[in-house]
């Protein structure tokens, strides 16, 4: 893998686009149009930030090899930065940013500090002059089938990182509810999900019931209601590219409220 200095200089450049406010439940607040610089000095040593949002103050950030603080990238320049620990008396929540070709796709999940999902912005981006049309929003018919990929599982440590291939089967059952089954790393995980308009619930653990959101652009958001100390939970965002491509990251923490992997999904529709 690149270093991950490396990993950053892959999103150098002008990136136009907006941030979407949104509810907990997925209702839009707010469209505020954005423009991101992300410009190299110094022979690319030093990376200079300059993000002007539509009446909000610029925000001008510089960063070197040594002060990318808790960002953790991948070789193409997605990345996720957030809270490295959950704590029921601090905000908690984080960013994951996935890249393809000239477009990138953002996704910051907040929690208030009684730990509810309490704000989603959905950040949607490409690079200046280039001509994208962005795909509506996320239908679960798109999602229905299966999906062949590859993981690869990055750690806060910097420990190795592990590649696995993974497989993903999404159906409706005679209730039409959506039955999940997801293969990797010699693990097989099933789950059933109400679907309630534009919101999946998946409710196995009544305590800590997880849902995911059908954004714009193809994304969707994933993640618990209610963050507690004592269960594990991660946030992941998901962005169908095309009908037959998809990128996923997840961002997990163990039950102690540890940061503890940064996964990166690619996978592929087959049927």
């Amino acid at each position: 893998m690149r270093s991950q200095w490396e990993c950053f200089l892959q999103t150098l450049g002008v990136w136009e686009g907006s941030f979407t406010r949104l509810s907990a439940e997925g209702n839009f607040i707010q469209d505020i149009p954005s423009r991101l610089t992300l410009e190299g000095l110094d022979n690319n040593q030093k990376i200079k930030l300059t993000l002007c949002r539509e009446g909000l103050n610029d925000i001008v950030l510089d960063f070197t090899p040594q002060s990318i603080g808790d960002v953790i990238f991948f070789d193409n320049g997605a990345f996720s930065q957030g809270a490295v620990q959950f704590s029921p008396a601090a905000q908690f929540g984080g960013e994951l940013g996935l890249i393809h070709e000239n477009r990138r796709l953002r996704l910051v999940q907040l929690f208030d500090t009684s730990n509810q999902l309490s704000q989603i912005t959905l950040i949607r981006e490409h690079r200046a002059g280039v001509s994208i049309e962005q795909r509506p929003q996320l239908k679960i018919e798109e999602l229905l089938g299966e999906w062949q990929g590859e993981a690869i599982t990055i750690y806060p440590d910097l420990r190795p990182a592990n590649t696995c291939a993974t497989k993903m089967q999404l159906q409706l059952d005679n209730n039409g509810q959506l039955q999940q089954t997801l293969d990797f790393a010699e693990r097989t995980i099933t789950s059933i999900g109400t679907i309630k308009g534009t919101q999946i619930l998946f409710e196995q653990n009544p305590q800590n019931p997880v849902q995911v959101l059908m954004l714009p652009d193809g994304a969707s958001a994933t993640a618990p209601l209610k963050a507690q100390l004592g269960q594990s939970l991660f946030l992941e965002v998901g962005w169908l590219i095309e009908p037959t491509l998809r990128q996923r990251m997840i961002r997990s923490y163990n039950q102690k409220g540890e940061w503890v992997s940064l996964t990166l999904v690619v996978e592929r529709k087959i049927s």
